[in-house]
């Protein structure tokens, strides 16, 4: 008697036939079905063992469990769930199907904090040091291995694809976010940007270049067992304290580098899922916008309608100072589910600050100069700017870039309700206020008055052309560097040749120290009506060059020798020039 037909029993009742819902997927098993399950397993028993082939390359539900999960990875925050984009996307912990298993590797059923790194492969040995096992957790011993350089293409791919699945479901919440964070790549990359953005050192006096000394892949290796083992902690910021406008100080809080990298690494993953939900009329701190995108905005706006001639020059008070907290995390939970990432956001929010040796927390705000506070930063307006958009778009055009915002109305009742109905946004769901001193009402009408924004001075001015040529009055809006960016300027040339520099032997050397400062407020600037400004600026730069090069003569001085030294030569000793860079946005 045939071994399988040993184990079949006849039935005791007349058994239905079995329909199509009870045959077994072609992809789950190649042999004859069996009447019987007993008879089934007993029959997939033998057969397995009388052929090898088959023992290493296991069939059956669990086979095609595998190559399901090999087609779709249920962990991927990207990906899509199998019941429908309209349903909520929570994958069963203790489902087999479940596992992550994209890799390659069966992860155990044991419940863990962490995946274990003694997993199977799907031969059922062990997963050697050599597979790789992005965004899960791998080996404890993988950690005292350094980091190699690496290419961005990899993260940009991971950007890509989780910025596409939150626009496909806007409603969607990711939980598997952590372990993307200290991927090899995603860390590396953070290290590149942190680098590349310079800065100070934090409260522990570690400068990137002890970093680079010490050994950056060894340095990110043991940040990445920190965070795989749930040890990393933040520490407080360093107060820090810089001239603004106005005489007055802005406060900074300047993190530690390894506190940047982790920030930067968290940027990188969580903030396209973002991206996605941002509006275009948020500017500031977005990947491939601009102050000169926010300030076009205003002025097609005034182009396009000849109106926006009453605007709502907005200021919030203590912006960074005031966020509560608990609303941020909130609106960041609305997108993410992930507590592991939560719990990261909530301790760099309540780090605190280091002053006069003494660390301060608050409960509300955030502090400036953090790589993660920009983004915080816009997820807390972008509560103002779905309002807006959705329920006051009517009275006007909403502009903002960070905490800095105008609305540009076309009627001066318009104006005043949109004061009105962002002053009751802000302080009713939000907790802010607007500055009673720096929020003002503009009237652009034939160039009555102006206002300054994102460092620019704006204002309608008639057109000269149509006026000599048809005899039209036109008014457009212009503008040009404010006082205030003037004076800075003015102020840094003259710090880079007064008399601290009466050292330097050739004026080329104090030209090399100038240019990078013409050449970045030049650049910034060049996109407006500043060929005036800009001439003004190159005059004042010609003049204290030439009165560093008396003093530098002193009785030495020849008659008539100050008089060669033009504007002409200290272009030609590679002096950069402003006059003449001025573009149109298009072509800058």
């Amino acid at each position: 008697m045939p071994v399988a037909e040993a184990g079949r029993r006849e039935p005791l009742r007349r058994e239905q036939p079995r329909g199509s819902q009870h045959e077994v997927n072609a992809a789950a098993s190649t042999e004859k079905q069996w009447g019987s399950r007993a008879g089934h397993v007993t029959a997939k028993a033998t057969s397995t063992a009388l052929d090898p082939k088959r023992a290493a390359d296991p069939s059956g539900v669990g086979a095609a469990t595998r190559v399901e999960g090999s087609v779709r990875n249920t962990g991927d925050p990207s990906a899509l769930p199998g019941s429908g984009q309209g349903e909520p996307y929570k994958p069963m912990v203790k489902s087999a199907a479940a596992q992550r298993e994209s890799e390659g590797s069966i992860v155990p059923l044991i419940p863990v904090e962490q995946n274990a790194g003694g997993g199977k492969g799907p031969h059922f040995d062990h997963v050697g040091d050599g597979a790789t096992r992005e965004g899960m957790a791998g080996h404890e011993d993988r950690s005292n291995h350094p980091i190699t350089p690496s290419g961005d293409a990899k993260v940009r791919h991971l950007q890509r694809r989780l910025w596409a699945a939150a626009k496909r479901s806007p409603e969607r919440r990711f939980h598997a976010l952590y372990d993307r964070i200290y991927r090899d790549d995603v860390l590396w990359t953070a290290w590149e940007r942190v680098r590349a953005n310079r800065g100070a050192a934090g409260v522990d006096k570690q400068t990137l270049a002890d970093i680079e000394q010490l050994g950056v892949g060894e340095f990110l290796a043991d940040l990445k067992a920190e965070l795989q083992a749930g040890r990393y902690r933040p520490s407080a910021v360093r107060r820090q304290y810089i001239p603004k406008s106005g005489g007055k100080l802005r406060p900074l809080g300047i993190p530690t580098v390894r506190d940047r990298i982790v920030q930067m690494a968290t940027k990188l993953v969580i903030e396209p899922i973002f991206e996605a939900d941002f509006l275009p009329c948020s500017h500031g701190f977005r990947p491939r916008r601009s102050a000169t995108d926010a300030l076009e905005t205003l002025r097609k706006r005034a182009y396009r309608d000849q109106g926006g001639n009453f605007v709502l020059d907005a200021d919030i008070k203590g912006y960074f100072d005031n966020i509560d907290q608990s609303k941020l995390l909130d609106l960041v939970g609305k997108r993410i589910s992930d507590r592991r990432v939560l719990k990261l956001l909530r301790q760099w929010l309540q780090a605190g600050v280091m002053e006069d040796g003494e660390v301060h927390r608050s409960t509300a705000g955030t502090p400036q100069g953090g790589v993660i506070s920009p983004l915080l930063a816009n997820i807390y307006l972008h509560y103002l700017d779905v309002q807006w958009t959705r329920e006051y778009a009517h009275l006007g055009t909403l502009v903002r870039y960070a905490d800095d915002f105008v609305v540009m109305c076309d009627t001066a009742k318009a104006c005043e309700e949109a004061e009105r109905v962002i002053r009751g946004i802000l302080e009713g769901e939000l907790g802010l206020e607007l500055h009673p001193e720096k929020t003002r009402r503009v009237e652009l009408t034939e160039g009555k008055e102006g206002f300054d924004f994102l460092g620019c001075h704006l204002q309608k001015r008639m057109s000269g052309r149509l006026w000599e040529k048809y005899r039209r009055r036109r008014y457009y809006l212009q503008r040009w560097p404010s006082r205030s960016a003037m004076k800075q300027v003015r102020q840094r040339v003259h710090e880079l040749t007064d008399r601290r520099w009466n050292w330097v032997k050739d004026v080329r050397e104090l030209i090399s120290r100038i240019n990078p400062v013409l050449r970045g407020w030049g650049n910034y600037f060049r996109t407006g009506n500043a060929a005036i400004r800009f001439n003004q600026i190159d005059t004042y730069t010609h003049e204290r060059l030439r009165r560093f090069m008396v003093k530098r003569k002193g009785r030495n001085l020849r008659a008539g020798e100050s008089g060669e030294w033009n504007r002409e030569f200290f272009w030609n000793l590679g002096l950069h020039r402003l006059r003449g860079t001025v573009q149109y946005p298009g072509g800058a």
